[in-house]
């Protein structure tokens, strides 16, 4: 009798433990181009910059454990020529130093310590891009905004950190794919780019109609007004496109950001508007409150 409990007690533990070691869910921009799924994807801008520095570790760290989709991050590069996360050309801003990134080596960065979204000294230090990645890796997408002046050194820490498929890179806004391939050569077909179109310009739809050749494009749609006309059959972009909206700012929607939705407790109007706009794609600087939203209506995993 002993003998059949302590079987069935090793049997439990080895179902246990072969749990444990399934392997997670891939972490993957397919459903992004699948134009009839209904998931919304979650970006935080910056990272959750509100608890933790913006574009930290800390901040990734805290986006993972979220459930959040993306992190979007920003990248300068060092006078030795490492591609590190700071938003500014200087560091006044964001940490302890003062001047400009391309001034200082990344051992002289090092020195520095981050500064808290109320201006106070942490202990957490500016992280290169590999870092960032190293951490990211199948846990997140990370959308690698102002690298274009760094694109070719981009992709190949993206390559190097088999993060190449786990991530967006941001081109440059409102232009062309054919002068974004003059500029960089043709973009790799497994590479997804993120144009960033305003949609007031008269040759809108033509820059986004441009991109149709490489199939793994997201629009970024920004619009100050939401009455254009290119925006009344949003539908026709999903049918090429991932659509992603910034909910950041109301100059980028139209009026339906973030502060409709939580201050004023406005989210349908708000996030809810950009849904019915086919967008797939939200970028936030409240995480936490669109992800409760979206898991609310069915449209986040």
């Amino acid at each position: 009798m002993k003998m059949k409990n302590v079987m069935l007690q090793l049997s439990l533990l080895l179902i246990c433990l072969s749990g444990l070691a399934q392997p997670k869910p891939e972490v993957s921009l397919n459903q992004v181009f699948n134009p009839n799924s209904k998931m919304v994807l979650v970006t935080a801008h910056r990272g959750d910059w509100r608890n933790t520095p913006e574009n930290s570790v800390q901040a990734l760290k805290n986006c993972i454990a979220m459930g959040v989709d993306i992190m979007e991050l920003d990248l300068k590069k060092t006078k030795d020529g490492y591609l590190i996360i700071m938003h500014d050309k200087d560091i006044d801003r964001t940490t302890t130093g003062k001047g400009d990134v391309a001034d200082y080596t990344l051992a002289e960065l090092k020195t520095f310590f981050l500064r808290s979204g109320t201006g106070h000294p942490t202990k957490h230090q500016i992280p290169t891009f590999k870092e960032i990645l190293n951490v990211a890796k199948n846990q997140i997408i990370i959308d690698v905004d102002k690298g274009y002046d760094y694109y070719p050194q981009v992709i190949k820490e993206l390559r190097e950190a088999g993060m190449a498929k786990q991530a967006i890179v941001n081109v440059k806004g409102s232009t062309p794919l054919a002068t974004i391939e003059q500029e960089q050569g043709k973009i790799d077909d497994d590479i997804t780019i993120m144009p960033i179109v305003d949609m007031k310009r008269p040759d809108a739809l033509e820059i986004i109609n441009s991109y149709k050749p490489h199939k793994r494009t997201v629009l970024q749609a920004n619009f100050n007004t939401d009455t254009l006309a290119i925006l009344k059959h949003p539908e026709e972009f999903r049918l090429n496109y991932g659509l992603w909206i910034n909910s950041l700012w109301p100059e980028q929607n139209g009026g339906h950001d973030d502060d409709l939705a939580v201050e004023q407790n406005k989210k349908d109007e708000s996030w809810g508007w950009l849904v019915n706009k086919k967008a797939n794609m939200i970028q936030t600087d409240r995480p936490k409150e669109l992800l409760i939203y979206l898991k609310d209506k069915k449209l986040h995993q």
